[in-house]
């Protein structure tokens, strides 16, 4: 007769790890699937998810959606991926919770984030802007990798983009994150996203400029932020409202999103 104890054994899984560079930054990418084939297949998934987002969010890239945005004549409208759109959407929300403060406009040119008219699949500038989505375009790559690894199968999962990190299904993962004083606080992240934004970094992706150059003498906060959320994107974003604005508005804006900001230590 068979064993019957071996018949109540969880299935064994297979795990695979890669770390390669993108999104300025190295990227790692855990896959937890049935057999090494399918964890391989995924990690290949997550990895094309992320360099979709990045050809399509960096400014800097010649006939992104982004740079289409900001040459784009005035009242002329920019057919983009459904994505640009979602972020913009986005960060209208959080433009509105913050008073105006989270933008993803860089003060290089007059246009902000209220000069900008959006419909399904299309923008239209009423001034001129330059469009800058480095302050939560890495958590949402993140998280477009994240999705590539649920559809790929995988059962767990982690994705980890130089501060932006999601994890999801059975596995936790611990993760120390530095405080003011320099001590390390243990977090353990399960099914949840973790971001850190640090402005006085030398590290940090020039990208980030955008959030960090307001119309404002100084940011209110200084040092590391980490937020935990339940999207990567929405961590990376928030990050930079805990840092720019004042207390309570921040804490509006956590609130609102059911995500909760890691205090210093």
């Amino acid at each position: 007769m068979p064993n019957s104890s071996r018949a109540h054994e969880p299935a064994q899984q297979a795990s695979i790890k890669r770390l390669r560079l993108a999104l300025g930054t190295f990227v790692a990418v855990e896959a937890v699937s049935a057999t090494p084939e399918l964890a391989a297949a995924a990690l290949e998934a997550a990895y094309a998810a992320i360099e979709e987002v990045s050809r399509r969010m960096r400014p800097g890239t010649a006939g992104s959606d982004l740079a289409r945005i900001n040459e784009a004549p005035m009242l002329s409208p920019v057919h983009v991926h459904s994505s640009v759109i979602e972020l913009l959407s986005l960060a209208r929300e959080l433009n509105v919770l913050t008073d105006g403060v989270f933008d993803p406009c860089l003060p290089t040119k007059p246009g902000r984030l209220r000069d900008i008219e959006l419909s399904d699949r299309a923008v239209v500038c009423h001034a001129p802007v330059a469009l800058d989505f480095g302050g939560f375009a890495k958590g949402y790559a993140v998280d477009r990798a994240t999705d590539a690894l649920m559809n790929a199968g995988c059962t767990a999962g982690l994705v980890n983009a130089g501060g932006d990190l999601r994890v999801f299904g059975e596995q936790s993962s611990p993760v120390r994150v530095r405080g003011r004083s320099g001590s390390l606080r243990r977090v353990e992240l399960n099914d949840a996203a973790l971001a850190v934004s640090d402005p006085e970094s030398s590290q940090r992706p020039p990208e980030h400029q955008g959030y960090y150059i307001r119309d404002r003498e100084a940011t209110l906060a200084t040092g590391q932020i980490a937020v935990m959320a339940g999207e990567a994107c929405l961590a990376d974003a928030l990050t930079k409202c805990v840092l720019l604005c004042p207390q309570e508005v921040a804490a509006r804006a956590l609130d609102v999103f059911g995500a909760e900001r890691l205090a210093d230590q």
